[in-house]
């Protein structure tokens, strides 16, 4: 096989790396392409990353062939000499305007997605996420327009890998599966985030402790969670799924051990678990209350 059929086929198998991920929603064997996510921004910063990556194919064709040809047709077995000037004004000028065409060809597109990874406006879902050494809690804020009432709970790692990674368990990581068959050792948690699809969301990110990373893949970006301080991101997920994330900042000793699951819904669907939700929160409001309430003591007779 020639050289120029081994990189075509290396860059067939990036591409088709990345493609299969993206259809999974999981990293796959010999993935070696970012995945194209499940959000309109994911789909942005994908498509600008290929077309850096095409970018940088062409400046390496260029300048790894020019040296190529260089060294090939004016080697010195040849009786190439070499020449004494040292200075042409109309090249620098050349090789300075091309790196800064190329530049701005670049950071246009990059600064039209970080504006609109910023503009939360107009979100039918805020979420508030906040870290702890090690997990992550959410509370719903609003939905369509209206306050959530009192729906938030606690993510951590999944009770069966928190078992398996304990020293002398005896526990294979291997044996640790999803119904459907999935390696998700570390990768699963006791409770995922529920959200609709085709709905825009915001996630208010922030941390109670130290600083944590705030990253799933699939949504195409990853936020700091600060403590005291406040970052405002969206996502929008199109295919209904589960989609894995972890945590991005070395926060401690466990930060290997909170991941973060999504699990996009229809909207119907999410309605009607948003409504359950409410309901189980002012069914446990009445019940302590009743239990808290001191009963009467029963009046005196005669």
């Amino acid at each position: 096989m020639s050289w120029t059929a081994r990189i075509g086929a290396a860059l067939a198998l990036v591409l088709a790396a990345g493609s299969a991920t993206a259809a999974g929603g999981h990293p796959v064997p010999w993935q070696l392409n970012m995945t194209e996510g499940a959000s309109p921004l994911s789909h942005q910063v994908y498509d600008l990353h290929m077309y850096g990556f095409w970018v940088c194919v062409g400046i390496g064709v260029v300048v790894f062939g020019a040296m190529i040809i260089a060294m090939i047709r004016f080697r010195r077995s040849k009786g190439a000499v070499a020449e004494t000037w040292t200075h042409n004004a109309r090249l620098e000028v050349i090789w300075t305007i091309i790196p800064v065409l190329i530049l701005i060809a670049l950071a246009y597109p990059a600064t039209r997605i970080l504006i609109n990874e910023s503009n939360t406006g107009d979100a039918g879902l805020t979420i508030k996420v906040t870290g702890y050494q090690w997990k992550w809690r959410y509370d719903y804020v609003d939905y369509q327009g209206r306050p959530v009432d009192r729906v938030g709970f606690i993510s951590k790692l999944a009770s069966a890998s928190d078992v398996a990674r304990q020293l002398d368990s005896g526990i294979s990581p291997d044996a640790i599966k999803s119904k459907t068959g999935y390696d998700d050792y570390l990768l699963n948690v006791n409770e995922p985030l529920v959200v609709p699809t085709n709905t825009k969301i915001r996630f208010v990110i922030t941390a109670d402790d130290v600083i944590h990373g705030w990253w799933v893949p699939a949504l195409g970006w990853q936020a700091d969670a600060v403590p005291g301080l406040i970052h405002d991101m969206w996502g929008e997920i199109d295919t209904p799924g589960t989609y894995r994330g972890q945590c991005a900042q070395l926060c401690g000793q466990d930060h290997a051990y909170m991941p973060i699951v999504i699990k996009a819904v229809a909207p119907a669907a999410f309605r009607g678990w948003l409504a359950a939700q409410e309901s189980r929160a002012r069914l446990g409001t009445i019940a302590r209350t009743a239990q808290l309430t001191p009963v009467p003591a029963p009046a005196p007779r005669g």
